[in-house]
Order: structure tokens, then C-alpha cells, then sequence
């Protein structure tokens, strides 16, 4: 029968013994997923070898059919720029990210599968922000609760182009820019941090204060005790919760043909 057990402290839960990959698909197994997703923030599947179908279907289980707005449901990750036209963008998955920052409604969740892999490096490594918040001093919640960020493409992007042309420039800020909380404290009373590589700037704090204070809470959120790293296996996919647990990868050769395939988990909430 299958069962959930813990990958690491404060993160992360591997889903075993579920025998066909066809029983992935079973209320009773999505059950046991979806609750590890809550509570543990990532689930692991080792060696499941999904194909698309299947990998979509899965993952509607936990939110629907759709995937995010003006996106597609099921994508490639892959630095091969005859594959990905966008593979420049990619560049930006190597700093501490949520995905779909500047939506109104972010995807709830995000499974990537390991199709091919680079001969070194390219794993996939997350970072617990329930945790962070829960494990912060009385004083520091205190402290960021109220203040809001704003969150941009751009921001994104200078962290990997800190010079870029006037075409990139205008391209980078044609995107939409979307103002969140801070802390972010959703309707079942959990509370986590809307931080990464999108965060701009936080409201009505100086550019150079705003800079040091989202470093730090960067800094603070991705220790090693709130942290697990994926080293992929071909077969492998992982879930996580995309409205709180950072992810990013992990260096490896952008030449080698790594390649995973994408889906998100419709988002049902809003950032507040």
C-alpha cells in the first residue's frame, strides 16, 4: 500500500510502495499526495517514468484542467535554444524563485519530470517559506507583517543581464508587475513569504533599505534546515507548492541536453 515518508526536517516527503504508475491516478493515492503537498511542501516520486498524458493527468488531479493564464499546461525545460525559443530566459531558474509572481492568481503547484539529464549537475533545489516564517524570531514576524512587495520580470532578469540593451529593457517591462503581501496569510490561517528573484522592491521603504531587507529574508528562508535538494534520476518527478516553497536549479552545463517537462497546478487563491 502506498505511503508518504519524510525527505528531510522541515521539507519534503517521498510517495513509496504505490506499485503501478497506473495507481498514481487512484483517489486514495492522490489522497495521501495531496496531504504530503500541504504539509511537507514538495513530494517526490522516484522512477515513476510518466509520459505527457499521464503527467497531465496527474497533476489535474490536484487543481484542474488549465494550467496558468496565457500559459500552456504542459511545457519543456531545456537550455536548447532549437527547443525552447525562451531558453534565454531560463537563465533566471538558477537564482531563488516562485513562478507566476506577477499573475493575480499563482499556480498552486508545479511537477516537473526528469527526461534527460546533464552528466553533472542540474539538480533541483527548494527552500520551505512556511518554515521560515513559523521559525522566525517574534520580533522579525512583527517586523514584516503589513509591508507589500512588488514583484517584476524585470527584476528577474537583471540578476542574470544587469546590463541590458533598450530593446531588452522595454521587453523585460512590457510584462506585468503585480503587488503582493509580503508575509501572505491565506484563508486556511498559514502564513508564508512572497520573496525571490521577482521581488523589486517593497512599498514605501528607501531602494537601498528595501534591497537589504529582501536579501536578508532571502538569506534567513533559504538556510540549510529549511532546504532539500533533488539530485534528478531519469523517471523522477516532483510536485511542489509553488505560493510558497522557493525553488531554483542548480548550476550544470547549459551545452548538455538536460531536459524536463513542465506542469502547473491551477491556482485557486489569489495573492492578498
Amino acid at each position: 500500500m502506498a505511503e508518504t515518508i519524510a525527505l528531510d526536517a522541515e521539507l519534503g516527503a517521498e510517495l513509496v510502495d504505490y506499485g503501478d504508475v497506473e495507481n498514481l491516478l487512484e483517489d486514495a493515492v492522490i489522497a495521501q499526495c495531496r496531504e504530503a503537498l500541504k504539509w511537507r511542501g514538495v513530494l517526490l516520486i522516484r522512477g515513476a517514468h510518466l509520459d505527457d498524458d499521464t503527467q497531465v493527468a496527474f497533476s489535474r488531479k490536484f487543481g484542474g484542467e488549465g494550467g496558468v493564464p496565457g500559459g500552456r499546461e504542459l511545457s519543456t525545460i531545456t537550455m536548447d535554444k532549437k527547443v525552447n525559443k525562451l531558453a534565454e530566459y531560463l537563465k533566471g531558474a538558477f537564482n531563488w524563485h516562485l513562478d507566476d509572481t506577477t499573475s493575480e492568481v499563482p499556480s498552486r503547484a508545479t511537477m516537473l519530470t526528469g527526461r534527460r539529464l546533464a552528466s553533472e549537475g542540474g539538480g533541483t533545489e527548494f527552500a520551505n517559506t512556511y518554515a521560515a516564517y513559523e521559525n522566525m524570531p517574534a520580533h522579525e514576524r512583527k517586523r514584516y507583517d503589513g509591508l507589500r512587495v512588488v514583484h517584476s520580470f524585470e527584476a528577474a532578469q537583471r540578476k542574470v543581464n544587469p546590463n541590458p540593451t533598450e530593446e531588452e529593457l522595454a521587453g523585460w517591462r512590457s510584462a506585468p508587475t503585480h503587488e503582493s503581501s509580503l508575509v501572505w496569510k491565506r484563508r486556511d490561517g498559514r502564513r508564508s513569504l512572497v520573496i525571490g528573484a521577482t521581488a523589486d522592491h517593497i512599498v514605501g521603504i528607501p531602494a537601498e533599505e528595501s534591497r537589504d531587507l529582501l536579501e536578508e529574508l532571502l538569506a534567513w528562508s533559504t538556510q540549510s534546515r529549511f532546504c532539500y535538494t533533488h539530485d534528478w534520476a531519469i523517471g523522477d518527478a516532483v510536485l511542489w507548492d509553488n505560493t510558497a516553497v522557493l525553488h531554483r536549479a542548480l548550476p550544470y552545463d547549459p551545452s548538455s541536453d538536460r531536459m524536463l517537462r513542465r506542469t502547473h497546478v491551477k491556482g485557486q487563491e489569489a495573492w492578498a
